[in-house]
């Protein structure tokens, strides 16, 4: 009797082992996807450095303050996706970059009026859902970056950014590889060792 428990006990999952599987599990599910759409992200970036990195058709933007709240707040992963001027009507959520050129930065507004040129050249008139006033300078349609298609996930911006800082690099991509090759390292070791005790037993 006490052989077929000791073979249970063997058969049975350590608790440190079940904590090992599901941190290894956690990170696959959580933090991989987003590590993976990172250096997706930063890779186009450097690539085409004038341009929203963007997947195709569609453009993952994160949103840094609440112009749009409570559309959309600080902090949320918005998604758009590239469309041509002429599908852009009032009541649309857009991504643009600054109509002043001052700046590379990209910003997010709903249109309130559209003004098309008798050359064709379109001008959208943005304002933010949570500002007092409208935007002062039309956006010209070549500043066009994507409509919101109305997905939006809820802070998932702030975990994107905090990934890309120094400790975020250190916490969510350093430290579980190196958890992961340490643990790696241990179970070979251990299966090493369980091979040389069988084979000293033979």
């Amino acid at each position: 009797m006490s052989a077929q428990n000791e073979a249970l006990n063997k058969e049975k999952p350590s608790t440190k082992k079940i904590i090992l599987n599901s941190v290894g599990i956690l990170f696959c599910v959580l933090l991989l996807p987003i590590l993976v759409l990172n250096c997706i992200l930063i890779v186009k970036g450097i690539a085409k450095p004038d341009e929203v990195p963007a997947l195709g058709k569609t453009i993952p933007m994160i949103v840094l303050t609440d112009s749009m709240h409570d559309t959309i707040k600080s902090g949320d992963l918005i998604i758009c996706k590239k469309v041509d001027q002429k599908d852009v009507k009032v009541g649309d959520v857009i991504s643009f970059f600054d109509p002043t050129g001052k700046s590379d930065s990209v910003t997010t507004h709903r249109v309130m009026a559209i003004e098309v040129l008798t050359d064709g050249r379109y001008y959208f008139y943005t304002k933010g859902d949570n500002n007092n006033i409208a935007d002062i300078t039309p956006v010209p349609g070549e500043n066009l970056v994507g409509k919101w298609t109305g997905r939006r996930i809820w802070a998932l911006g702030h975990v994107i950014l905090f990934t890309q800082s120094p400790l975020g690099i250190i916490l969510c991509i350093v430290l579980p590889i190196g958890a992961i090759v340490a643990y790696y390292l241990i179970k070979r070791k251990q299966q090493d060792g369980k091979k040389q005790e069988d084979i000293d037993a033979l």
